[in-house]
């Protein structure tokens, strides 16, 4: 989780600060290929023709771990690719916003000119731990 995200949070769950927080109306996925501090959201978004942050849908948590509940299938990569993929994040705007988690990818993936990334359903898992 992010620092933001995780003082929204505990400020929720425990009665204090300004407790407005409220689940997003949309969620979004977004890809990065380097990472200095995830916490504060210090990482490099993918750019390249047709990179768009992409809707993501999660089920309802179980275990503490909630999964996407559908695919998430970005568009294919314009002239140039998207570069090597190492991470993601979920965000609660389709630009600039809020990143609630990240994570680095099991492994890193080159996302070259049309390739599309996928991250099939049940395969992006939030837990809080």
């Amino acid at each position: 989780a992010t620092n933001y995200s995780e003082n929204e949070i505990l400020d929720h769950v425990l009665g204090k600060g300004t407790r407005d927080f409220t689940s997003p109306a949309n969620l979004y996925v977004g890809l990065y290929t380097a990472i200095s501090d995830g916490e504060t959201g210090s990482w490099t978004e993918v750019s390249g023709t047709n990179y768009a942050r992409t809707a993501v849908t999660f089920g309802v948590a179980s275990g503490g771990t909630a999964t996407n509940s559908g695919d998430v299938e970005f568009p294919a990569a314009g002239a140039g690719g998207f570069g090597t993929v190492i991470g993601l994040f979920i965000s609660d705007a389709s630009s600039a916003g809020n990143a609630l988690f990240f994570g680095s990818l099991s492994a890193s993936r080159a996302v070259d000119e049309a390739d599309i990334f996928t991250i099939v359903a049940g395969n992006l898992s939030i837990s809080l731990a």
